[in-house]
């Protein structure tokens, strides 16, 4: 019987963790590798091979348990109870996959660096794929979409920006520990431009609190800090100015943000596309479900009993409305009511007190994905649907890395 190379066998669980993310801008395929993940888990789990009393997987364990627990307890009284089951049933993959990547990672002979350096290759890939499109208008994901750079994900699947925002904690790590200052500065200035012409405001929001707190952690000084955030300010207004000269698409986005200035309701409402509608409606459905909500991705069956008469989002032929509340705390009140409100709110203190019970090497470690799940999850911004499949996958597998880096050897270091 032939013998496994001692090489591959060591970094195989690695790979396989890692390539969840370079297939993510392929459809469904991404989910491959997960499924794969997740078997290996459970047969992980069945052979003991999974310690139940490591940290990593306890934190792991309590916080899918904050996630899952309001889906499950949502579907006694959902308004569509085949989507919410199914919902439910499907959500369940994520927590085997997740205790196989933190088995794999604490596993791995590669250190942490080589893992967070590997994530920031994709990234700025991603990144220089989107410039290509930006000068020849085609990228790998095909030709742009009319009014924002699409890059690899494609015209149909306008995720670019924010995916970039919340990967780009990875990047601009790996830059500073590469090449210092000067890396830094020219992984925020790669970036930049393909994440405002992407066209995703929420993804503007996130990159700016990603840049404000890497600029605090690598400097640590009042006055290196503030000049640190006024050299990358008059560099983004410099490329913002170019971008609304040299773009259409740029400034179609600009100028409808600017109607918020109008202050009527409905100048605020065009500014955010909408969204000022969209949570009426699920604030509206909050208090009618207070207790468990209308069930995870209800939402859409749900919004036209809510909805305001004339709603631009209610499609009268199918009777659905808008897919999720684009917003966090919405999403979550609307969908699982108080209770899931609780428990995630329970979920986000069990991650921040693993981040503060941890030394100084595993927090660094953990930094840049504990970065980009802030980045992900800040409330005081637009979202993607966090019981949806692919932005759901995105969530576990940050969290898996960050799990698992709060708990590894620091013989891996």
């Amino acid at each position: 019987m032939p013998s496994v190379n001692p090489t591959f066998a060591a970094v195989w669980p690695a790979l396989l963790v890692f390539s969840v993310l370079v297939l993510l801008p392929l459809g469904r395929s991404s989910e491959l590798p997960l499924a794969i993940g997740a078997l290996a888990g459970l047969a992980l789990l069945a052979r003991r091979r999974i310690d139940l009393r490591d940290p990593a997987v306890r934190l792991a364990g309590a916080v899918f348990a904050c996630y899952w627990l309001p889906a499950f307890l949502s579907g006694f009284a959902a308004v569509e109870p085949g989507k919410t089951w199914s919902t439910v049933a499907t959500t369940l993959r994520f927590l085997p996959f997740a205790l196989f990547a933190i088995w794999a990672l604490r596993k791995s002979a590669s250190p942490w660096a080589a893992m967070v350096a590997a994530v920031a290759i994709v990234a700025a890939l991603w990144a220089l794929d989107a410039y290509v499109q930006m000068s020849t208008g085609y990228s790998l994901g095909g030709a742009a979409e009319k009014e924002r750079v699409s890059g690899i994900f494609g015209a149909g699947n306008l995720k670019l920006g924010p995916v970039l925002a919340v990967l780009s904690p990875f990047v601009l790590v790996a830059a500073h520990a590469r090449f210092g200052w000067r890396g830094l500065a020219f992984a925020f200035a790669l970036l930049a431009a393909p994440i405002l012409l992407a066209g995703s405001r929420a993804a503007w929001l996130s990159y700016a609190l990603v840049c404000v707190l890497v600029a605090w952690h690598v400097t640590r000084d009042p006055r290196r800090f503030a000049g640190m955030l006024g050299i990358a300010a008059i560099a983004l207004a410099a490329l913002a100015a170019f971008a609304l000269h040299d773009s259409a698409r740029f400034g179609a986005r600009v100028d409808r943000s600017l109607l918020v200035l109008h202050g009527t309701e409905a100048s605020v409402d065009d500014a955010s596309a909408g969204r000022l509608s969209i949570w009426r409606t699920a604030l509206a459905m909050s208090r009618a479900h207070p207790l468990a909500g209308v069930g995870v991705r209800g939402f859409r069956y749900a919004y036209p009993r809510y909805a305001a008469p004339g709603d631009r989002f209610v499609d009268t032929s199918t009777d659905i409305g808008a897919s999720h509340a684009h917003q966090i705390v919405l999403e979550v009140l609307s969908e699982t009511g108080l209770a899931g409100l609780f428990c995630w709110l329970l979920g986000t203190w069990l991650a921040l007190r693993a981040w503060w019970r941890a030394d100084a090497s595993a927090r660094a470690r953990a930094f840049a994905p504990g970065l980009a799940l802030v980045a992900m999850c800040f409330p005081l911004n637009t979202h993607l649907a966090f019981y949806s499949a692919w932005w759901g996958l995105l969530f576990w597998w940050l969290l898996a890395l960050y799990c698992a880096a709060l708990a590894a050897r620091r013989s891996d270091d």
